[in-house]
């Protein structure tokens, strides 16, 4: 074990993070769920939601059974929901291909949906104590700090210098202590803004603090300047129910239910569009717009409320659509932008 490794997990034994809830009676599943949750999200958003999921998927089977529009629904709110369309998909194919029981090969997990290398070690080394190096952001920013590795880790060459660090200093035995260490690490003291450097108990290895500047580790993503693009919000509405539509499997809010779109103001077409005749709007009022923004561009957003005077009979070619039932709704997953607005409308219609 290398002097670095030994004192990480000596620090790890006394202020190490032992109680959170997926620490507790360990299964590859709980842990799983947990390491996806924890993806670009902070532990304390998570818990929450990681307790709600087991609560109603209680093994890998359940959640294997489950309609993906309840699955997105309890996602509802958490972002990227690419990771619970995977999440669905692996434990498809967990149930189905492994009998309901996680692969102990790592080039296997690593293979699921959604999984990836460092995932799939932090689940095999917290479970099973299987001796793998991980790599999460909170690792990397760790690593790069103590050895001052240059450049952005999104970079390949700058990534594969990360993974020689990890590997040689995550050790045989206590791996899934050293795992968790070197993650509580970066969370706690060695964070983005305002490292704890005085707390730090590999301060003695890190070339970062002797070079005296440890936030320029790891380097900063080449700023790129994001494109701006608009969208107008279609809101039917009809005694107190809502028109959405569910957006294909994949792309940006894949398989969430969302307003009809439009990609100019005069939503007309989109109206004509879906059957509904103009004497049978009461008004359209544009309202209040603002700005979604994703990891690669700005979404200028302008909802347009459309009141009905009778419920139109709405064929949908592919994609299923709703009359969603604003006082009574029905559990499906939902864009963010769209969850906002649903929540702002019963003070809206008051008119």
């Amino acid at each position: 074990m290398t002097p670095f490794a030994n004192a990480i997990l000596t620090w790890y034994e006394s202020y190490g993070r032992k109680n959170l809830p997926w620490q507790q009676n360990k299964t590859a599943y709980s842990v799983w769920l947990s390491e996806i949750m924890l993806q670009q999200t902070q532990v304390a958003t998570v818990i929450p939601y990681y307790q709600r999921f087991l609560e109603r998927f209680p093994t890998v089977i359940d959640l294997a059974n489950a309609e993906q529009d309840e699955v997105l629904h309890l996602w509802t709110g958490l972002g990227y929901y690419a990771r619970a369309r995977n999440l669905h998909k692996a434990a498809k194919i967990v149930a189905q291909e492994y009998q309901g029981e996680f692969p102990l090969n790592i080039d296997e997990m690593n293979a699921l949906p959604g999984i990836g290398r460092s995932t799939a070690a932090a689940i095999l080394s917290s479970v099973y104590k299987q001796p793998h190096a991980i790599l999460d952001g909170n690792v990397k920013r760790t690593l790069a700090r103590s050895f001052a590795v240059d450049g952005w880790p999104g970079q390949k060459q700058v990534e594969n210098l990360l993974w020689q660090h990890a590997q040689t200093h995550t050790p045989q035995v206590d791996t899934d202590k050293y795992n968790q260490a070197m993650m509580d690490m970066g969370a706690m003291v060695c964070t983005r803004s305002k490292p704890k450097c005085t707390l730090c108990p590999v301060l003695s290895f890190c070339l970062a603090y002797k070079q005296g500047n440890p936030l320029d580790y790891p380097g900063k993503k080449p700023k790129k300047e994001k494109p701006i693009k608009a969208t107008w919000f279609v809101m039917l509405h009809y005694q107190g129910h809502v028109w959405l539509e569910q957006r294909p499997p994949s792309g940006i809010w894949g398989g969430l239910f969302c307003f009809p779109e439009h990609n100019e103001k005069d939503i007309a077409h989109a109206i004509t569009q879906r059957g509904i005749k103009q004497n049978s709007i009461v008004r359209s009022e544009q309202m209040i717009a603002f700005r979604h923004t994703f990891s690669h561009y700005h979404l200028d957003i302008t909802p347009i409320l459309v009141d009905l005077s009778k419920q139109p009979e709405i064929v949908m070619e592919a994609n299923k659509g709703l009359w969603y039932n604003l006082s009574q709704p029905e559990e499906v997953g939902l864009a963010a932008p769209v969850k906002l607005l649903l929540d702002s409308l019963p003070a809206e219609l008051q008119y």
